[in-house]
């Protein structure tokens, strides 16, 4: 069997047996801050599980895609050095909830795997826990397993638990015995980390849920929950001896022997395993939207692609190579898993970005690495210093685990407690910052009581009751002029700030009363007013006037629904991996940050703002409508922002060109927006993109700050339209090229000089007016100096009284060409002769009706070589 068909056979089981077939949940954990990575099948039904919202249906199956590489799952050094662990895998499962239950899901895997599959039976094992009786019962009597193959083991190897408290229960796995040839050791068996006994499938079985005094008290509802390693099961059925014999990898590791024109053998097997593997990772995790970053999800994924960059240097490679490994991925994973087609171009041209940019670290550090390595006190200690170290990794982006590798290739060690205190300085002084910036008030809010009621977009404003007033991070109950605060109010008119919009400003009053709210903030359901106490003082229980400012609120509003018309542009013009990863809106202007490889050209950005205007007039209706998650991810709405969602949630939509979960301020109708401009693109991040833009009246006043700028250099170049300006501009420019060319001294002037290709050989040619030929020999010296080979130097000088010919070529070159022909042929053309050394040669002539044909004549030299004849005029 194929893997595709194994999959397909897995899933086709489980949807006659009645459940739905489910997609893989993205790599990137929605609304879970608990995880890096989606490392298991379980992952996208923690909510059901926990009781938080309930199952679409009772019974569900899919192939879930995981990386597991950090915290509990750490199985990064191990890849590549034996035949099982991985990065990234598919994890292939299926789930009860509160519907079967045991007996079922030990009869069905059974069934799959014995009757379907077609695995001998008495070479399975089934393992479970010591006290579940019921488990092992139903082994005996709904399976024909042989009974001294099911065995017992504690709650190490069969009790399952979610975290410290929460649903649990016993579990029972599935083992195959794979041979004595595996492992000859007698002692080898299920459990004891023997390659002859491997774990195939584990059926966890949630009946507990485990108290905070870790107790554990029966659930109402008994859930199912299995997962078998796809990659693994598919090493079984094809009856090879490592995941990396089957048709899944050997793709990848012939497409790495092709590349580095090396064998998988010997020294090269465990580069090309960690190749295969990693790449997988890389491919998979940036189409679900990750990017290379020095944080979080994106520094693991830089730090996996580098880790395969450095065993590829070990194969030779000097050069990007892993985009071209990449495609074979998406060859072979498409079938299951679309979305890598159509995110492919965007996903080859960051993996190339990513290894250009490492090639040049490794460039740079190298060189830095061999000075510290060669200093006398490193020769004598044997020692790399633990702070130069972490001076290559933090100031140059050298990884410490490559500086170790190329230690070792010398006899060195590392000060690994050097570096490490190196490393827990910085953390420190990372720590010291955050917290001078860092206001908590979750622990001072939760004793204020009921949270804050917010009015919503129309409304500016209300009476309230103060309910709290937070002054140097303690609770107070009143504040007096001069004074700063945080003020919480039971109701109120103001947005707090989130979601990247920017807090209402305004006012409080009162009867002699006013209280300057700067900014509004939202922090666990409350909104703190925040401000300056300017008239009188305030204080809890009393009520007191909330108005916000109208117009800052208008404005910010248009900035933020140009943000949702603004990403929709950008996904049209760039592509659908566009995601948003930023965003800051004010009354003023918008920023949006977005991942994507490249800056933007003008003409790109040109057709985005051409895009959002088209959306402004086409004048669409925005309405915001509450609804529940799912009901809101069916219907198409995008939500990128890794935020919390609750089970109900609010969906933006503009007409039918926009649809987003979001909580902000918007206008009525996307005609409110008025005007769009886009004032800058720039990178704000590896891999990140920023655009800020404005809107309304502010995108007016840059027009016309714009055309009153034009008008200007209008008048300035003396011409009349925008047609006449650009013709004045070229001939300006044109003009400038000639005045250097002519004051230039030869070492500034080579920059002006572009070869071009002539055949094979790199060729300048250019041509001068009332020059001395004097100085342009300097200028072919240095050119020539600069290249070191395949260069070759033609310069026409056309002065009043003669035609001069100058012509050099590199050493190498002239074992096949020659300057002094080249310029005599070229003379000839115009009445004249010359020659000179087959490096160096100068010509003149007289007659230039022909002078036209010499850049072609020139070209053709090199093009058809010294064969070309060329058709001298008659003496």
């Amino acid at each position: 069997m194929t893997h595709n068909e194994i999959r397909a056979s897995f899933l086709e089981f489980f949807r006659k047996k009645n459940h739905l077939i489910v997609p893989s949940a993205s790599l990137v954990p929605q609304a879970d801050p608990t995880l890096i990575f989606t490392n298991a099948g379980m992952n996208q039904f923690k909510d059901i599980f926990l009781g938080l919202k309930p199952a679409e249906k009772k019974r569900m199956a899919d192939t879930q895609k995981c990386i597991r590489v950090s915290g509990k799952h750490n199985d990064l050094e191990e890849v590549g050095f034996d035949t099982y662990h991985h990065t990234f895998f598919e994890m292939l499962g299926n789930w009860s909830f509160g519907d079967y239950y045991k007996k079922e899901a030990i009869m069905w895997a059974w069934e799959l795997l014995t009757d379907v599959w077609k695995l001998p039976g008495e070479k399975l094992y089934a393992t479970v826990y010591k006290n579940d009786d019921e488990a092992f019962e139903f082994w005996k009597t709904a399976t024909d397993i042989n009974p001294e193959h099911i065995l017992r083991f504690g709650e190490k190897d069969n009790f399952w638990e979610m975290g410290e408290t929460g649903p649990c229960g016993p579990c029972s796995e599935i083992h195959i015995d794979l041979g004595a040839q595996r492992d000859p050791d007698p002692k080898a068996w299920v459990n004891s980390g023997s390659a002859r006994f491997i774990e195939i499938w584990n059926l966890v079985f949630i009946q507990y849920n485990r108290g905070a005094d870790g107790k554990l008290a029966e659930l109402p509802s008994k859930h199912v929950d299995t997962g078998m390693g796809f990659e693994r099961i598919s090493s079984i059925l094809q009856k090879v001896s490592s995941n990396y014999d089957t048709d899944i990898f050997r793709p990848i590791i012939a497409a790495a022997e092709e590349l580095s024109r090396k064998n998988y053998s010997g020294e090269n097997i465990v580069p090309m395993r960690v190749i295969a593997d990693h790449i997988r990772t890389i491919v998979f995790s940036l189409s679900d939207g990750v990017i290379p970053s020095n944080e979080g999800r994106g520094y693991v994924i830089r730090r996996i692609l580098r880790r395969a960059v450095r065993y590829g240097t070990k194969l030779g490679f000097n050069r990007p190579f892993l985009h071209e490994i990449a495609g074979i991925v998406c060859k072979i994973m498409k079938e299951a898993f679309p979305e890598l087609q159509k995110n492919f171009d965007y996903v080859k041209k960051l993996i190339i970005s990513e290894e250009e940019s490492f090639f040049k670290t490794i460039e740079r550090g190298t060189v830095i690495f061999q000075e510290i390595a060669d200093s006398p006190a490193c020769r004598k200690s044997r020692l790399i210093p633990g702070d130069q170290v972490f001076l290559l990794h933090d100031t140059f982006g050298f990884p410490p685990d490559l500086t170790r590798i190329m230690a070792r290739e010398k006899n060195l060690e590392i000060d690994e407690n050097g570096y490490n205190k190196e490393m827990e300085k910085q953390k420190t002084m990372g720590r010291e910052a955050r917290g001078k910036t860092t206001y908590d008030t979750a622990g001072i809010l939760k004793s204020i009581g009921d949270i804050t009621g917010y009015k919503g977009d129309d409304c500016y404003e209300i009476s309230a009751k103060c309910i709290g007033i937070i002054k140097d991070q303690i609770l107070t109950d009143e504040i007096f002029p001069g004074e700063s605060a945080g003020l919480v109010f039971n109701e109120t008119v103001f947005y707090g700030e989130s979601g990247g919009q920017e807090g209402d400003a305004g006012n409080i009053t009162g009867p002699d009363i006013l209280f300057e709210v700067t900014g509004a903030v939202k922090t666990e359901g409350y909104i703190i007013h925040n401000g300056i106490m300017k008239q009188g003082k305030i204080k809890t229980g009393s009520e007191y006037s909330l108005s916000c400012d109208r117009e800052k609120r208008i404005f910010t509003r248009k900035n933020h629904s140009a943000t949702h018309l603004l990403q929709k542009a950008l996904r049209t013009v760039l592509g659908d991996h566009i995601r948003q990863s930023g965003s800051r809106v004010n009354d003023k202007k918008l920023r949006f940050d977005f991942n994507h490889f490249s800056a933007l050209s003008s003409e790109q950005i040109g057709r985005i703002e051409e895009e959002v205007y088209r959306a402004v007039l086409a004048d669409w209706p925005v309405t915001c409508t509450e609804m529940t998650k799912n009901e809101a991810e069916k219907s198409g709405a995008l939500a990128f922002f890794e935020e919390k969602y609750g089970e109900r949630v609010r969906v933006v939509k503009m007409g039918d060109y926009s649809m987003e979960f979001c909580g902000g301020s918007h206008v009525k109708s996307t005609g409110e927006i008025g005007y769009f401009r886009i004032t800058s693109e720039s990178s704000s991040a590896s891999g990140i993109r920023r655009i800020e833009a404005v809107t309304g009246m502010e995108a007016w006043y840059l027009a016309e700050k714009d055309k009153q700028i034009l008008a200007r250099v209008l008048d300035k170049t003396g011409t009349g339209n925008h047609e006449q300006l650009l013709r004045k501009i070229d001939s300006l420019l044109a003009e400038n090229r000639e005045l250097k060319k002519k004051s230039k001294t030869a070492d500034a002037v080579k920059n002006d000089f572009i070869p071009e290709k002539a055949g094979s050989v790199q060729l300048v040619y250019d041509e001068f007016s009332d020059t001395d030929s004097s100085g342009l020999r300097a200028i072919i010296d240095n050119l020539k100096n600069q290249a070191k080979e395949n260069l070759a130097v033609f310069f026409t000088v056309k002065n009043p009284d003669k035609i001069t010919f100058l012509c050099g070529l590199t050493a190498d070159l002239t074992q096949k060409y020659h300057a002094g022909n080249l310029v005599n042929m070229a003379a000839g053309l115009c009445g004249g002769k010359g020659g000179g050394r087959a490096d160096f040669a100068q010509a003149g002539g007289k007659n230039s009706s022909r002078l036209s044909e010499i850049p072609q004549a020139v070209k053709n030299y090199f093009q058809g070589s010294q064969h070309v004849q060329l058709e001298h005029p008659k003496q």
